[in-house]
């Protein structure tokens, strides 16, 4: 997983060829090898960082959560995460019959996982729970994400590049109507009353 993860950084179209040309894997193999372990790195480091750092308004005491809470969070974000990748592989499956690509439903979880690999590096950020290093943070993960999108996609599903342009674009607007549905049940939580507990 190490070397893919470097590879999608250093060099992603060899890296994206490198990917297709192994062998196939299955579902839970890939989530037990990857999923699970890289959808871990925000969840964790956002109950530290809410738990022992905290954030500030102003000249005021750190803000902070209380330990429950911040376990509560952070499992709901790994679920969600979790079966983010799931929806997302399954709709890459679906719509690849349309570009006559004939990928496995495992395949697509891979591409849908290693995509998102930019978004969970990038968790990393709220060990520091701080506004504007999280803005720019997150926005420089979306944008490499997007990126490995559009450069891994034609060569991942080995359809020709104006296809795969199409294909990319649909796969990026079903992932922000994922991205904004998880947002929204996150809203329906809070407003029954299982929001985040502050300790001061």
């Amino acid at each position: 997983m190490i070397h893919h993860v470097l590879g999608l950084f250093t060099h992603p179209d060899q890296e994206w060829q490198q990917i297709r040309s192994e062998g196939e894997e299955s579902i839970g193999h890939m989530y037990l090898t990857h999923t699970l372990i890289l959808a871990a790195i925000p969840a964790v480091s956002a109950y530290i960082g809410t738990t022992q750092v905290g954030w500030q308004i102003g000249d005021r005491a750190p803000v902070m959560l209380t330990s429950d809470s911040a376990v509560w969070m952070a499992l709901m974000s790994y679920v969600a995460m979790l079966a983010g990748v799931g929806v997302m592989g399954g709709f890459i499956h679906w719509m690849a019959r349309t570009y006559d690509a004939t990928p496995s439903l495992a395949r697509c979880v891979a591409f849908a996982t290693y995509t998102a690999t930019p978004l969970f590096l990038g968790g990393l950020a709220a060990l520091y729970p701080h506004l504007w290093v999280g803005m720019m943070v997150g926005l420089a993960a979306v944008c490499y994400t997007v990126y490995l999108l559009y450069v891994g996609l034609p060569v991942f599903m080995g359809v020709h590049p104006d296809e795969g342009f199409m294909f990319s674009s649909s796969v990026l607007a079903v992932g922000l109507v994922v991205l904004v549905a998880i947002m929204a049940f996150t809203v329906v939580l809070w407003g029954v009353g299982l929001g985040p507990e502050y300790t001061n």
